[in-house]
């Protein structure tokens, strides 16, 4: 049989610097967890699959069981070696038997963070050294391969903001697609297209999965932080206890050897082998004077997580910045900041300045906009200035004796002296 996947709608794109994501869940019949009871039927169960749900199930081995309900719309892939036999219920290592439920798997999602795996190479996918990212670009972006294992049925809601869901490529039981009208043809449907050409620029490429932000953030759960300043990444869906490093870079930057060059020079120590680091290119919205929206600028992000408090990431994030101040120069990078759940900022209180800075700009814009306006509103009588009360101030005599002198105004107070008043 042929394998059924809920793909519609993908893109084949072309990139330079793409990832690997591989799909997590599956819906083969070996796996345990696709079972209401937990573990695989056997001879004396009853195997039921949902009438109108549609499944697609791969069967690797021939199995027994005592009885087996089918869907009304679904499929078995069976390779050789795959199916089932129909036993009375005489299997004795299977206990008196059970009635043994197939999960619903039309509930999984494309853009749940929760079911991809990423990682810079299929060796590392392999080995299981996979990346962190934000949520958004933890679903596979348009510039990404994306991975079904082979040996494994699938099926992925991938309901979408847009048209269609953009990729590199996609690998389907072992077999690779990378362009739009090969995977159409596979399909059996006219859901394909072919996409713009792929990311040329060294420094990175937005994600493309913005759009998408909601319906990803709907997938996640996030965990109740208890760090002094939680911080709020772009294109993460949750306030993470962390220090995230901003920074800003010439055409001579190259993301990949600088995501390469932070793994190798600190990620192996044994103080940050904790750290999760999750590095893109990002769009920051712009706003004059902190209120006046203006076109967005790309800039990278590090987001550095410790799984605590933050304060190994605070140190990394510290470290980062040292080595960009002694080589920023050779990398293509022009300028870095970093923020941390402490509270410390790399200004040392120029977050603060900049508020006061900030605040007596409108101060001064207050005086030079209003002064005038009111000046108009004046001229036209719009507004008049109050009629002042009158105050009436009783007469006053006042006669000035000025001050008195000791010496001259009182003459009794001295000594007699024969002559002196004469």
């Amino acid at each position: 049989f042929r394998s059924v996947f809920l793909l519609l709608g993908l893109c084949l794109f072309g990139a330079a610097d793409a990832l690997y994501k591989q799909w997590i869940p599956d819906t083969n019949y070996e796996n345990k967890t696709n079972w209401d009871k937990g573990s695989v039927p056997c001879g004396n169960d009853i195997v039921q699959f949902s009438a109108q749900r549609k499944v697609s199930v791969y069967v690797e081995t021939v199995h027994s069981v005592q009885e087996i309900q089918l869907p009304v719309d679904g499929e078995f892939i069976l390779p050789s070696g795959g199916g089932f036999t129909v036993s009375n219920g005489g299997d004795p290592g299977c206990g008196a038997g059970v009635t043994a439920q197939f999960k619903d798997a039309e509930s999984l999602q494309w853009f749940d963070p929760a079911l991809w795996q990423a990682a810079e190479s299929l060796d590392d996918l392999e080995k299981g050294r996979f990346l962190f990212s934000v949520h958004e670009e933890s679903v596979p972006c348009q510039y990404d391969n994306v991975l079904f294992r082979a040996g494994s049925s699938f099926r992925v809601d991938t309901t979408s903001n847009q048209p269609s869901v953009p990729v590199q490529s996609v690998s389907v039981l072992g077999k690779k697609f990378s362009s739009s009208s090969e995977f159409t043809h596979y399909l059996g449907s006219h859901s394909g297209r072919v996409g713009a050409s792929g990311c040329s620029d060294a420094s990175g490429c937005d994600c493309g999965n913005s759009a998408n932000h909601n319906r990803i953030c709907g997938t996640v759960t996030c965990a109740p932080m208890s760090c002094k300043k939680p911080l709020y990444p772009i294109g993460h869906c949750c306030d993470v206890c962390s220090a995230i490093v901003t920074i800003q870079y010439s055409s001579g930057f190259i993301l990949e050897s600088y995501r390469n060059r932070l793994q190798h020079l600190f990620l192996g120590l044994p103080s940050y082998q904790s750290i999760q680091l999750g590095m893109s290119k990002v769009l920051k919205s712009q706003y004059f004077l902190g209120v006046i929206p203006r076109a967005a600028a790309a800039e990278i992000q590090i987001v550095l997580l410790d799984g605590e408090s933050g304060a190994v990431a605070e140190a990394l994030a510290r470290d980062i910045l040292k080595d960009v101040q002694a080589q920023g120069s050779n990398l293509g990078i022009t300028g870095a900041e970093f923020q941390a759940s402490s509270g410390a900022t790399s200004g040392d209180g120029a977050g603060d300045n900049a508020g006061v800075v900030v605040g007596a700009v409108f101060g001064i814009l207050i005086v030079v906009i209003g002064l005038p306006l009111l000046a108009v509103l004046f001229r036209r009588g719009v507004i008049k200035m109050p009629t002042m009360p009158t105050i009436s101030i009783p007469s006053l005599s006042i006669h000035d004796h000025g001050f008195e002198n000791p010496i001259f105004d009182k003459p009794t107070m001295m000594p007699e002296v024969p002559g002196i008043y004469d």
